[in-house]
């Protein structure tokens, strides 16, 4: 059960406002005025602080203050409770760091959604989420608003590809934030000789072009299309207002995009080292992790043999011999161009 210490010298909104946190399974503790707030919030450490602004003895602004001073305290989730509504004060309270605002009078629902938004955003402040765009996306839409992310993406410019169109160019400054709506993308980087190496893939729901906008730098590598697809195009200006609203969510935010790097490590090790077989082979459960939607024995794509080429980094001439022995084999199926894994588990462990 979590618990919420609110701070109100109004008897009769302190009462209301805590039978209606009790009846909703929150363990309240009440201080009629801000000294006393702080003191119990030291003595019973709560998950979260609901706390009114005018107060006698010292006022919520007064409180707010105290608490980020005290370390053991400072991280605690604050709502301010007040009948202030001027922008002035809204600014001054989120300046000193509040979480958030309910304005007097307020109902039971907007109380109870003000307070399981901040709860929610603290939980998941406390997880180890996945260093990838899943993570992101959860981290957006508990720590912003579940629409946040869908309002992000929605009504804007809607870009349309063909199959192996450039969506961006390696050395140019990015001014946008992609985010595929239908398709699929590679990243690749290429050598003096014309040889691709493949840095990841995209596909619907996930974003790109996020690493150069965060560093500041330009694109490392290219982006293009492996068949007809749609990106949402979200400006520069958009997807920097969400990364600073909050400190402890842009620090977060940043750590998603980094991505793994031991993994990045192990897969330019592998196309250093592995055999032809191996390369092939990892190339394809690397495309079945990405794209496949359900969770059936068999996965089948439509793929190009140069650009499956480039992801396994190896020729395509090379590449098409070895499909054709795992065929053999019965580990995939081809038919009409279409790759179908059938034995995921013999790829897996193929020796190297």
């Amino acid at each position: 059960m979590k618990t919420i210490l609110l701070i109100e010298d109004n008897d009769d909104i302190r009462n209301n406002t805590a039978e209606i946190l009790e009846l909703s399974n929150y363990k309240v503790i009440v201080a009629e005025n801000g000294k006393t707030g702080i003191e119990k919030a030291l003595k019973y450490m709560p998950d979260l602080i609901i706390c009114d602004i005018l107060m006698p003895v010292l006022d919520g602004y007064g409180v707010l203050h105290a608490i980020h001073k005290n370390d053991k305290i400072k991280n605690i989730p604050f709502i301010f409770l007040t009948a202030k509504t001027e922008r002035s004060d809204f600014r001054k309270g989120m300046e000193l760091g509040a979480d958030d605002y309910i304005t007097k009078p307020f109902n039971g629902t907007e109380l109870l959604n003000a307070v399981d938004s901040r709860l929610k955003k603290l939980d998941l402040l406390k997880q180890d989420l996945t260093p990838d765009l899943q993570g992101l996306k959860q981290l957006i839409q508990v720590s912003f608003g579940k629409n946040v992310l869908q309002s992000l993406t929605e009504e804007r410019n809607i870009n349309k590809y063909k199959k192996k169109q450039i969506v961006y160019s390696e050395g140019n400054h990015p001014n946008r934030l992609y985010y595929v709506i239908k398709g699929k993308v590679k990243a690749y980087k290429t050598n003096e000789d014309g040889k691709e190496l493949v840095t990841d893939l995209f596909s619907p729901g996930d974003f790109l072009g996020h690493i150069a906008l965060l560093e500041g730098t330009v694109y490392k590598d290219m982006a293009e299309t492996l068949e007809e697809t749609e990106l949402a195009v979200i400006p520069k200006e958009d997807f920097e207002e969400i990364i600073n609203k909050n400190p402890e969510v842009a620090k977060k935010f940043i750590q998603l995009l980094a991505r793994n790097i031991s993994e990045k490590e192990s897969h330019l090790l592998g196309l250093a080292y592995n055999s032809l077989r191996k390369k092939v082979a990892d190339a394809l459960i690397m495309l079945q992790n990405k794209y496949q939607e359900t969770q059936e024995e068999k996965f089948e794509i439509h793929i190009s043999r140069e650009s499956l080429a480039t992801i396994a980094g190896t020729a395509t001439e090379s590449l098409i011999r070895t499909l054709s022995d795992f065929r053999t084999e019965k580990m995939i199926d081809i038919k009409d161009g279409n790759i179908t894994i059938i034995n995921r588990s013999k790829l897996e462990h193929l020796l190297n």
